[in-house]
């Protein structure tokens, strides 16, 4: 038989810890959370499947920094979802990207760098004051293809 070990309590705000104890550290943290949405699509000048009309379920992998606030949270995921949903989901979810997207090829390269854009934007709007920073993306078209977007690349080129 599996023992299993269960505290003799549950600790208590302002009895076992203090509001001051919560955040151990002001350092910079990030977070990922992962998101996925279903679209169509097809690519101009290029000579094979993808020519034609076709879908996906992308993935995106949203990377994060921040200085964890006195609770020792960066961002709630609860925030980050809502971000994704209100900024990139909602406009691009069982969508033709084609006709949804600035004009462009709707290759995932350029799609990611489309993402970065819309999600910094939200980011300066409604969290400017807190420090957050994006870092990274990654916008899988498959489970084994995907492109990669880092914080460094958008700065310095």
């Amino acid at each position: 038989m599996t023992h299993y070990h269960l505290p003799p309590k549950i600790q208590t705000l302002h009895e076992d810890i203090f509001p001051e104890q919560l955040r151990y550290h002001q350092r910079r943290v990030s977070i990922e959370k992962h998101f996925t949405f279903d679209a169509a699509h097809h690519l101009h000048e290029y000579m094979g499947k993808c020519h034609n009309l076709h879908g996906h379920t992308y993935l995106l992998q949203i990377e994060m920094s921040g200085i964890p606030d006195p609770r020792g949270i960066v961002m709630d995921f609860a925030e980050l979802k809502e971000l994704f949903e209100n900024r990139i989901k909602n406009r691009l979810d069982h969508q033709y990207l084609n006709e949804v997207l600035p004009p462009m090829n709707t290759t995932a390269e350029n799609m990611i760098v489309w993402i970065w854009e819309e999600l910094e934007d939200a980011l300066n709007v409604q969290f400017g004051d807190r420090g957050l920073r994006l870092e990274s993306l990654v916008l899988y078209e498959t489970p084994t293809s995907c492109a990669k977007l880092r914080r460094e690349w958008m700065i310095n080129e």
